[in-house]
């Protein structure tokens, strides 16, 4: 079978969703390891393991300023804590982590979306 690529269809956040503008490429980051190796004086060699987040990038989610999703995501970036994560590919691959909302949250005007990343702690699973 192919891989098969494309849109993700929608994000949910807290169970809210929201559609996902389909022209954008959004990298994806599963979390775990980074591995890096450090030579010893002997030739041999160690293993550096290093705990990275899952992470979402690009993401241009449909804001509808009627149902007061600007402000719904932006309390999500205000907050102290993790929330559920759901994202369903145009695949029907659906990934399920506990993150937030990280770096610049902004909207634009023309297009109605908000451009966003998410990062969470453990690992982005595949349901």
């Amino acid at each position: 079978m192919a891989g098969v690529g494309g849109s993700i269809e929608s994000i949910a956040i807290d169970g809210r969703p929201f559609s996902v503008a389909a022209d954008v490429d959004s990298p994806r980051k599963l979390g775990g390891f980074e591995n890096d190796v450090s030579p010893n004086g002997n030739g041999t060699g160690r293993i550096i393991k290093t705990a990275v987040a899952w992470m979402l990038g690009g993401v241009n989610l449909n804001v509808d300023d009627f149902l007061g999703d600007h402000e719904f995501l932006q309390n999500i970036a205000d907050s102290n804590s993790y929330h559920d994560i759901t994202i369903t590919y145009a695949s029907g691959a659906v990934y399920q982590g506990t993150g937030t909302i990280t770096g610049e949250l902004q909207w634009s005007s023309q297009n109605t979306v908000a451009s966003c990343e998410f990062k969470g702690t453990g690992t982005l699973t595949q349901q």
